[in-house]
């Protein structure tokens, strides 16, 4: 087990936020955690990556006691936040600058990742010049930035990475272009990815793992492990597989998928159909959206 959190408890103004949380991502896994706006899924990423300390419960990295302690894992929160008045790549290196290295330094040592996240070119051009696929890549470049300076194996000290709705913002098209990318560069990277999303197609799409949050205070209801495993064939998003976990996870949320809509139930409803398989309604969403925000969660 790379990185897990145990009976994470965060409270604010002394009324718990999050409970009880426990999750786990394996080695080069990627893990989704959805539930809709308020549940205190950002909270509890502050607490896994030492921004904040829980009032009970531990974080572990590769069995190690990390709690309460920044830098030991890479977090991108959901807006790039580029520094408008500094170039793409002194946007990129900042995190080498602020650990001591010289800005000519880490300016040689950014440069040749730069085309492997699709910005070659664009070393000098200011974040406005940037569409905002090329805006996310920037950022999780910085996010990315190895924590030592010896050598240009990428990712070797920081492997875990925590994504707070990193494509949220991104049009339609975009969003899977950089989804298709990520998950790329993460396999090239060694990256272990825990990602929060309220998109329901987004998570059966790009996770192995997909945790489900809700209530008040957050608590981890549902785990739901995606199969087959990754990486799936280009057909995944319109098989009846997919259509199944999205039905699932929207059940498990407390939701029910009618007629291109979303809607809470009272209870869980039974087999997407007679034969286990899903309705035509579902085929022709999961064919004609590929991931394109059907399965938005708004609670």
């Amino acid at each position: 087990m790379l990185f897990s959190c145990e009976g994470i408890t965060k409270c604010y103004n002394r009324e718990p936020v999050v409970e009880d949380i426990n999750l786990e991502l394996f080695q080069g896994g990627f893990v989704s955690l959805l539930g809709p706006s308020g549940v205190g899924k950002t909270t509890l990423f502050n607490v896994l990556s030492g921004v904040d300390r829980p009032e009970a419960g531990r974080v572990l990295l590769a069995g190690e006691d990390i709690t309460g302690i920044s830098g030991r894992v890479s977090y991108m929160l959901q807006k790039d936040l580029l520094l408008h008045h500094r170039t793409v790549l002194d946007n990129v290196i900042l995190p080498l600058v602020i650990r001591g290295m010289n800005k000519g330094k880490a300016r040689e040592y950014a440069a040749p990742f730069f085309p492997r996240f699709g910005l070659g070119g664009y070393e000098n051009k200011y974040p406005r010049e940037l569409s905002g696929g090329m805006r996310q890549r920037a950022a999780l470049l910085r996010t990315c930035m190895p924590r030592t300076f010896g050598s240009h194996t990428f990712g070797q000290q920081n492997p875990v990475i925590l994504l707070d709705e990193p494509f949220s913002a991104l049009d339609a098209l975009t969003r899977i272009t950089m989804q298709n990318w990520y998950q790329g560069i993460a396999a090239e990277m060694g990256l272990s990815t825990l990602f929060i999303t309220h998109d329901v197609e987004e998570a059966v799409s790009l996770s192995d793992r997909v945790y489900v949050m809700k209530g008040k205070p957050g608590r981890i209801t549902e785990c739901i492990d995606i199969l087959p495993p990754r990486p799936r064939s280009r057909d995944f998003p319109i098989s009846p597989e997919f259509a199944r976990f999205k039905r699932t996870i929207l059940e498990a949320i407390g939701l029910e998928f009618t007629g291109g809509t979303t809607k809470k139930i009272g209870r869980i409803s039974t087999a997407p159909s007679d034969r286990g398989e899903p309705s035509r309604e579902w085929t022709a969403v999961a064919s004609l959206t590929q991931g394109l925000g059907s399965g938005m969660i708004h609670q």
